[in-house]
This record gives structure tokens, C-alpha cells and sequence, in this order.
């Protein structure tokens, strides 16, 4: 994405970045880190947030579409 949080790296799919967000809070809820190591991980927790946010977004944009489609098709409009 454009806003420089991947380094370069190619997003990771949404099952990826729901495990990786996990292993974030774990860590953050253990404590024990410094100030800087909790805000890096606070950081890429925001990212990875981000990052679930935009593929769930994704499906249920074509969960409506299917749905909508499929209610077209029964109530009798043509499709082509």
C-alpha cells in the first residue's frame, strides 16, 4: 500500500494477518517490553488491523453483490 507501513512487502492475506495481530496483543499483554519495543508492536498491530479491516471490507462487498444479484435473479428481472 502507499502509505509505507509494508516496507515494500506485499500485503498479507487476511488469515495471516489475523494470526500475526494475535501473537501482537499476546505480546502486548505480557508486558515486560520496553517503551519503544511496545510501540513498534502497537504500531504493526494498527497495520495489521488495518490490513483485516480492508479484506473483510473486500468479502462483504461480495457477499452483497452475490445476495443482491441472487435477489434479481428471484424476483424475475432479466439478466444478461
Amino acid at each position: 500500500m502507499a502509505d509505507g507501513d509494508t516496507g515494500g512487502e506485499a500485503e498479507p492475506g487476511y488469515e495471516q494477518a489475523r494470526d500475526e495481530l494475535a501473537q501482537v496483543v499476546a505480546r502486548l499483554e505480557a508486558g515486560g517490553l520496553s517503551l519503544e519495543d511496545s510501540l513498534a508492536l502497537w504500531e504493526r498491530g494498527e497495520t495489521l488491523a488495518r490490513t483485516c479491516e480492508r479484506h473483510l471490507a473486500g468479502a462483504r462487498e461480495r457477499v452483497e453483490t452475490v445476495l443482491h444479484e441472487a435477489g434479481a435473479d428471484d424476483d424475475g428481472t432479466a439478466r444478461g
